[in-house]
């Protein structure tokens, strides 16, 4: 497992649940990452067909048929390996229950950022039509004073 001490995390959560833990919750983490490893399976098959080989053909005589150290061996491997397991549990739902909570609170942040946005936006166009209406009542009165210049004074338009 890499130390992770020397990784650099980008969430914070991932900060805080990793290289901000105890010291006993990063051996938890890391027993249990090798307890759910397939060298772990590998290790312990080796070792327990030796075991049971060696006493089997005689070479070893400490645990003879039924093997009751091996089954010792076993339970209190299990004994240690189940809180760990639980205690790696625990954390790996508390840090999913903090990744919610900061992704929740950023999706909420960029939401009110979001309405600012279209606030924004919103004034952008009521500024743009109000403009609009200013250009379009100038181009009026501009047309207006044009055609005023353009008819001679006291003549009526010719009728066709």
């Amino acid at each position: 497992m890499p130390d992770l001490s020397r990784i650099s995390f980008r969430h914070p959560v991932n900060q805080r649940m990793f290289v901000d833990a105890p010291l006993g919750a990063r051996i938890a983490d890391r027993v249990t990452g090798f307890l759910g490893s397939w060298r772990f399976v590998i290790v312990q098959s080796i070792i327990v067909v030796i075991w049971i080989a060696g006493n089997v053909v005689l070479l070893f005589r400490f645990d003879p048929y039924p093997f009751i150290l091996l089954n010792l061996a076993f339970s209190t491997q299990a004994a240690y390996a189940a809180p760990l397991i639980l205690l790696a549990g625990n954390r790996s739902a508390q840090r999913d229950r903090l990744t919610l909570e900061h992704a929740a609170s950023e999706a909420d942040l960029e939401e009110s950022q979001n309405e600012e946005l279209l606030l924004g936006n919103r004034q952008i166009l009521e500024r743009v039509e109000r403009l609009e209406q200013s250009i379009l009542s100038l181009e009026r009165s501009i047309s207006a004073a044009v055609e005023r210049l353009e008819r001679p004074e006291g003549r009526a338009d010719p009728i066709d």
